[in-house]
């Protein structure tokens, strides 16, 4: 049931899946690896956040780096698709329509002056073109054009130098928008539509001015006229005085300024930071833009929205809140622009909007990179993952969000001040799962299919029988005992038997022994990557001789310069900051000696390193040396030879085929007759568990 519960099956995402659970035994063994290699859960974690389970759960935790990778593509996307060309297209677009609508009403007012016939226009002397004096054009404007029906030949004269004028001022119009805006905003229409055009452009453009120095402000401002704006002047003045009270180090009082201005403001800000942080990014998005054009471009949207700001007390109040948010908020408030190269054309208020959603994907670029990189998960935005990226992928931040908390909840992790550690549980499920990562592989090399030919009491039943003899296991060969009844008495019913009769199964003899696992620390170890496939050893056998031989005994010891025991529980935690230089073989063995001569019956030392003996003790003092000494040596095989005469085997597995370890363990092996391996990392928990195995089985017979 187990297992079956433990398959998942995986069909096209459409919104209404719902992410399985996740089984938190599962979850530990794929983070084993990482914690036996880094001896720290936070860095395991911290590697699942960014890469997911790396195919170990079938790709059931996608990292972070996957969902960055998919906000790449689509931030790329939108580069790949958009033109900001065309922000100057569109208003010069409604600059040319405003022009020849003008031109057209101009044309229409004229033939309406002039009658059906138009003869008198024809018969008009050259004079009647030259500019009329000032007060009569203001007369003769839109207003008075308007009211002008049937007028007399006089008034019909001015209107038509009236109209010369301006049409020659509509064909002298600069080339670029920001020209035109410039010269239209003191021109006098005579066409109402025109003039409407125009208003509603102007409108629209003072509003991205104002945005551009103060975005908050857009709902407030959307057909508010030059004369409305006392409101936003106040507010203005009062920002900048709370402003420079935080510069000058008073506490401003922010409460009152939101009750007398939260209007002009999202209601979701409650502080003084809160306010500047929104007011620079809505900053930022018109700057972005400003960036992302040509020059000529920027300039001219800069001319445009300069122009605008009508209200000279207004733009001073904005100039000093854009100075006094930069210098309380210094650094790159701003980011840059964006490298657009696409065709698909934007106007002013949807480019807007574009910068908006460009500088959304950069923010929550930013917030997953940190957490990368220790800031953790709860820093990413799980709204805006869902926002741009879609709900799945929310779904899959909100997973690794919630690792800690199904760890926590099955009793594999606990807290301890203000950090997360391994509980026994957790770490005897590391030992077994490195137990099951090694037996997995020795099971493509025939693991079990030693030859026993020797027997004893108390091991696993072989397929041999023998007579039953007083005190055997009651292991009853039942086929072999009816055959020996039958062959004594022949065939016929009932069938007797008599205790001659009886055969059992004949056991293998397991014997009960006491091994310390002597581990190299030094350096080379860790800067040669060796010491996790020593560790990994170190807890499967742990884990192997507590479920499978439980009256043995299992020491561990660490050496480097010195050596310690290390209780198997402490293994996970070991990080780098525990190696050391040396290798202190020889107080390593004492140590390891000692602890053996607590116990009876077969004592064995194992030992791992991949470096000969470059330290030992001299009267309490470590001496180290490198290229070792020949005291180091002799130090050494003095406690070999204690070993020995105490009866104790030293198996040696050796991670370096160098030709001085070769001959030093070989004078150890002569003087112990112990054996000698040459083991690479990825083999050498096979070589220590098939040996430890096959030295449970004694043959006796």
């Amino acid at each position: 049931m187990h297992e079956f519960a433990g398959r998942h099956r995986y069909t096209r995402w459409d919104d209404t899946q719902q992410v399985e659970d996740l089984s938190a035994e599962d979850l530990l063994d794929a983070l084993s690896d990482d914690l036996i290699a880094d001896g720290d859960l936070l860095s395991a974690l911290r590697r699942m956040y960014r890469w997911g389970d790396e195919g170990k759960l079938d790709g059931q935790i996608p990292g972070l780096q996957q969902l960055l990778e998919r906000l790449r593509q689509q931030r790329q996307q939108e580069l790949d698709q958009h033109d900001l060309g065309g922000v100057l297209d569109e208003i010069r677009e409604k600059l040319q329509d405003i022009v020849e609508t003008e031109r057209l009403g101009i044309q229409n007012r004229l033939d309406q002056a002039r009658g059906e016939s138009g003869d008198d226009a024809q018969q008009s002397s050259p004079e009647a073109a030259q500019d009329p004096p000032p007060e009569t054009s203001a007369e003769l404007g839109l207003q008075g054009a308007q009211s002008l029906e049937s007028p007399s030949p006089a008034l019909r004269k001015l209107l038509e130098q009236v109209a010369a004028r301006n049409q020659r001022f509509l064909q002298d119009l600069p080339p670029d928008p920001a020209g035109q805006l410039r010269e239209l905003s003191g021109y006098e229409f005579m066409n109402p539509e025109a003039a409407a055009k125009f208003a509603a452009l102007q409108e629209m453009l003072r509003q991205q001015a104002m945005q551009q120095q103060f975005q908050g402000l857009k709902d407030s401002i959307e057909g508010m006229t030059p004369q409305d704006l006392q409101p936003v002047k106040e507010m203005v003045r009062d920002l900048n005085a709370m402003l420079r009270e935080r510069a000058q180090g008073i506490e401003p009082n922010f409460q009152a300024f939101k009750e007398k201005h939260g209007r002009f403001f999202p209601p979701d800000i409650n502080s003084l930071d809160e306010l500047m942080e929104h007011l620079q990014k809505q900053r930022a998005q018109m700057q972005s833009l400003l960036d992302s054009m040509s020059p000529e471009q920027r300039g001219q949207l800069q001319q445009m929205m300069d122009q605008l700001m009508v209200d000279d007390e207004l733009r001073g109040e904005l100039g000093q809140m854009a100075g006094m948010l930069d210098q309380l908020m210094p650094g790159d408030q701003f980011g840059s622009g964006y490298n657009f190269s696409g065709s698909q054309p934007l106007g002013l208020q949807e480019a807007m909007q574009l910068m908006e959603r460009m500088q959304g994907l950069d923010n929550l670029e930013d917030q997953m990179e940190g957490a990368q990189y220790g800031r953790g998960l709860d820093g990413v935005d799980a709204d805006h993952v869902r926002q741009f990226l879609g709900p799945e992928a929310a779904q899959q931040l909100e997973q690794l969000q919630n690792l800690t908390k199904i760890l926590e909840e099955a009793g594999l992790i606990q807290r301890n001040g203000d950090r997360w550690e391994l509980t026994p549980r957790a770490i005897r499920r590391i030992g077994q799962q490195a137990l099951r990562d090694i037996f997995g592989k020795l099971s493509r090399d025939r693991f079990g299919g030693h030859k026993v030919d020797r027997y004893g009491v108390g091991g696993d039943r072989t397929d041999d029988s023998k007579p039953y003899a007083f005190g055997d296991p009651f292991l009853l060969d039942m086929k072999q005992t009816m055959m020996n009844a039958i062959g004594r008495n022949g065939a016929g019913v009932p069938l007797r038997l008599v205790p001659d009769d009886f055969e059992v199964y004949r056991t293998e003899l397991s014997t009960q022994s006491s091994t310390v696992l002597m581990i190299d620390m030094s350096r080379s170890m860790m800067l040669r990557g060796l010491f996790f496939s020593a560790k990994k050893v170190a807890m499967a056998l742990d884990s192997l001789i507590r479920g499978q031989f439980p009256r043995d005994n299992l020491y561990i010891i660490g050496f480097a310069y010195l050596a310690r025991e290390m209780r198997p529980q402490d293994l996970p935690a070991i990080t780098s900051s525990e190696y050391e230089y040396g290798t202190n073989l020889e107080h390593g063995l004492m140590l390891a000696r000692r602890l053996l001569s607590k116990h009876n019956g077969n004592k064995q030392i194992i030992v791992v390193t991949d470096g000969e003996p470059t330290a030992h003790l001299e009267h309490g003092r470590v001496i180290f040396n490198y290229p070792p000494l020949r005291e180091t040596y002799t130090a050494t095989l003095a406690e070999v030879r204690r070993c020995t005469k105490e009866r104790i085997i030293i198996n040696t597995f050796m991670l370096d085929r160098s030709p001085y370890l070769s001959a030093f363990v070989e004078q150890m092996s002569t003087l112990n007759q112990g054996r000698a391996f040459y083991a690479t990392p990825e083999r050498l928990g096979h070589y220590v568990l098939v040996d430890y195995v096959a030295n449970k089985r004694k043959n006796l017979r």
